[in-house]
């Protein structure tokens, strides 16, 4: 191992964080931020000690068992580490981490746009101004649906869904949550707890997906949970784009089933499903939830401690295998 331990990163990350990689390792950079294939983060990591990936990198389980046995650890630049073979890093003795608990509010605030954004038909209303459509006013146009007073519900009350709901009491609602358990009433923040998926649909004017991306939770919205919804109710997505059956949710948008959808993650994204795009009752952002210079900064600054950790010899704060 050299004085500084050898770091390939797979995408270019925040200025203030790869100054820190420069100060404080030897670091392999992206300096054109291309979206790098398997053969170039196995390459890459020829005689390095640690990989830091992002999301949009595929690290399979053929791709850990090409890796140099100089490898010891992979810190993913992100939460969610779906993207990892952890059963696969774990027979080659690999450490994996990830980035926990620093995106919470820049997730809950673009949660919050899209509440707003699709209740009150934001991107038709955009789209007039931009175009120059804009008539005179009318007592009947544009009519959206109020946020203040009407019924949420939350779908996984980890610690996105509470700061949702902690911003949901702001806009006086009705907040409702559905949870693999319920919460104590500090952290409930004056929410009605469902046993059931069905029994929180049943109530959801709103309905807020915050849930991870399991094999119970992929597609559990899809044709018959939307059908449970009352008539005209509005689905938003921050969490896992394939918790989200596309086919069922563009059908609910075209016949007025739903009022509308606001949708930050994909299935397939960036190749989203093509049906969207012709659809003015979806509001679309293309995955910004952690997108603020504060919470990208904090989530390089994780990752890094993270190896810092590793390298002295102590187990890293946020270990997943």
């Amino acid at each position: 191992m050299s004085a500084k331990p050898k770091v390939f990163v797979t995408r270019r990350l925040p200025d203030n964080v790869e100054a820190r990689l420069k100060r404080d390792y030897d670091p392999i950079l992206n300096a054109d931020d291309h979206l790098p294939g398997a053969d170039e983060v196995v390459a890459g990591c020829k005689g390095a000690d640690a990989l830091l990936p992002c999301p949009t990198d595929k690290i399979t389980a053929e791709v850990i068992e090409r890796l140099d046995d100089s490898v010891k650890a992979i810190a993913t630049f992100s939460v969610g580490y779906e993207h990892i073979d952890v059963e696969a890093a774990k027979k080659r003795g690999i450490v994996v981490t990830n980035t926990p608990d620093v995106l919470t509010d820049a997730t809950a605030d673009i949660a919050m746009l899209l509440i707003l954004g699709a209740a009150r038909r934001a991107y038709e209303g955009e789209m007039m101004v931009r175009n120059a459509t804009w008539g005179a006013w009318e007592p009947t146009g544009m009519l959206g649906v109020q946020v203040t007073g009407n019924r949420l519900g939350i779908m996984g009350m980890g610690r996105i869904g509470q700061a949702v709901a902690r911003r949901a009491r702001g806009f006086e609602m009705e907040v409702h949550y559905h949870n693999r358990s319920k919460l104590p009433a500090a952290e409930e923040f004056g929410a009605t707890f469902h046993e059931t998926l069905d029994g929180l649909l049943a109530v959801s004017d709103i309905l807020s997906i915050h849930c991870p991306s399991t094999a119970e939770t992929r597609k559990s919205i899809n044709a018959e949970t939307i059908a449970k919804l009352p008539d005209g109710a509005i689905v938003v997505n921050t969490a896992r784009g394939n918790v989200v059956d596309d086919e069922a949710l563009i059908e609910a948008l075209k016949s007025g089933k739903l009022f509308a959808a606001g949708i930050d993650v994909y299935d397939g994204e960036p190749n989203i499903h093509p049906g969207y795009r012709d659809l003015t009752n979806a509001f679309l952002l293309p995955h910004l939830g952690s997108a603020t210079h504060a919470t990208r900064d904090g989530m390089g600054f994780k990752a890094l401690d993270n190896l810092d950790a590793f390298f002295a010899g102590k187990t890293p704060p946020n270990r997943v295998a």
